[in-house]
């Protein structure tokens, strides 16, 4: 492991150790910390898709309501401290690199007494940091999206005032099973006794495993439909504009809130903003009332960077940012793509080995004009030369333009057009936008 004189540096160190599940590790840390995640309300958000959207919908509530919040997501984009966001900011570097070495430190003595057989992975050891971290600063209630599954997943050490699961998709399926069925009952995991658990999913395979796990341990499922009236309207604005703003029209069985104009794109961000509603709700039970004015704040106010994140740059160009990384999240995208662009535009194209490019491309092709495929800068990305093949497997007749450099791929794309898309993997965006000397958020 790096020194612990650079605390981040040492952290970032944990990311060869790959992905391992279970909950030994962050319990042994927490325990050499004083169990920071004690010291605050937590609210879990587990999901295939859409679960950062909800997080973040449900952290601008809280945080509107008047509340000091956390907030814990995953992945980054650029910088580490994204991931950790305290009153709805990502926390001061500073900040970050006090609480990793502290975490460190409580690393170095579990390992001491035994407590701790083997290094944490890089997501235990950045979950401990967050905990800390909301501690340290005296948040009331932090809100955590899980990171992969939901049993095993190291942000399972809470025990939250309530949670959510918004959808079960086919994605990570060599970790969570190959079957809806089998990953629900992993994201299921998160259900704790007597907890109210917002579900936005609807397919009967999935949701019939999740009510099983809730009646297991006399939680209360509350399915986000249910006795919900919503109407979603878009504005449409043309390729010249990429925007599509979404209003959404809401009554629950708690409040009618009226037509709101969403912050997020995308008509996708209604089903959202329903689970977010939801579960702004449930938290009432638990001592966290929010008033219906905050949480119509939240559904206009949320950022979510890198998903249909439109960026505008000098010169008239812009850029159309998504991290649609499986086929759900491509369909998403597409879509969009289908209301603001219906004739196709330049789209740049990334993925990782361990994600299904087929399922994830085949959405978006109808839109790519042309498809310009790239690789970002780490080991797990997908050659973009096997992308191409991949493209013209799937019966696209437009010369797919290879350009191994991220930067190149969005120049060549430009030089098509001065409206361009740049989508299937997080770290093509964080790239992305790092190379344009955009800020994340």
């Amino acid at each position: 492991m790096t020194s612990p004189s650079d605390p981040v540096a040492a952290l970032l160190a944990l990311e060869k150790l790959g992905i391992k599940f279970g909950l030994d590790n962050i319990r042994a840390i927490c325990d050499a910390l004083d169990h920071p995640q004690d010291a605050w309300s937590s609210v879990l958000v587990a999901g295939t898709n859409g679960k950062g959207s909800v997080a973040a919908m449900v952290e601008a509530g809280l945080r509107a309501s008047g509340r000091r919040t956390g907030l814990y997501t995953s992945p980054h984009l650029i910088r580490l401290e994204e991931r950790f966001a305290i009153d709805g900011r990502p926390v001061d570097p500073d900040r970050m690199r006090s609480a990793a070495s502290r975490v460190l430190r409580a690393i170095a003595s579990a390992r001491a007494r035994g407590a701790l057989l083997t290094d944490p992975t890089f997501f235990e050891a950045t979950t401990a940091v967050a905990f800390d971290l909301f501690r340290e600063a005296g948040v009331e209630v932090a809100v955590l999206e899980v990171g992969l599954g939901g049993r095993f997943d190291a942000t399972n050490l809470v025990v939250p005032a309530a949670g959510a699961i918004t959808t079960i998709d086919l994605d990570h399926q060599q970790l969570l099973g190959h079957t809806l069925a089998a990953i629900a009952a992993e994201k299921a995991g998160i259900v704790k006794p007597g907890m109210r658990l917002v579900v936005g999913e609807r397919k009967p395979e999935a949701v019939d495993v999740i009510a099983a796990a809730c009646a297991s341990q006399g939680a209360t499922m509350i399915p986000a439909w249910d006795g919900v009236a919503a109407a979603v309207a878009t504005r449409a604005g043309g390729l010249a504009s990429m925007d599509a703003g979404v209003s959404l029209s809401l009554r629950t069985p708690r409040h009618d809130y009226g037509e709101v104009s969403l912050s997020l794109r995308g008509r996708h961000q209604a089903d959202n903003a329903v689970v977010a509603v939801r579960l702004l709700e449930a938290l009432g039970p638990a001592g966290l009332h929010v008033p219906p004015g905050a949480v119509q704040a939240a559904l206009t106010s949320t950022r979510w960077p890198g998903r249909l994140d439109l960026r505008r740059l000098d010169g008239g160009r812009s850029v159309l940012l998504d991290a649609a990384h499986n086929p759900a999240g491509a369909g998403v995208l597409a879509s969009y793509l289908s209301e603001v662009a219906p004739s196709g535009l330049p789209l740049v194209f990334a993925i990782m080995k361990d994600k299904d490019a087929p399922g994830t491309l085949a959405p978006l092709l109808p839109y790519a004009r042309p498809l310009i495929v790239t690789r970002p800068s780490t080991p797990r990305a997908l050659a973009p030369e096997e992308v191409a093949r991949i493209a013209e497997r799937l019966g696209y007749r437009v010369p797919v333009e290879v350009e191994p450099e991220v930067g190149a791929a969005l120049d060549a794309a430009w030089r098509r057009a001065g409206s361009i898309g740049a989508c299937g993997s997080i770290f093509l965006v964080g790239e992305a936008l790092e190379r344009l000397g955009l800020p994340a958020w």
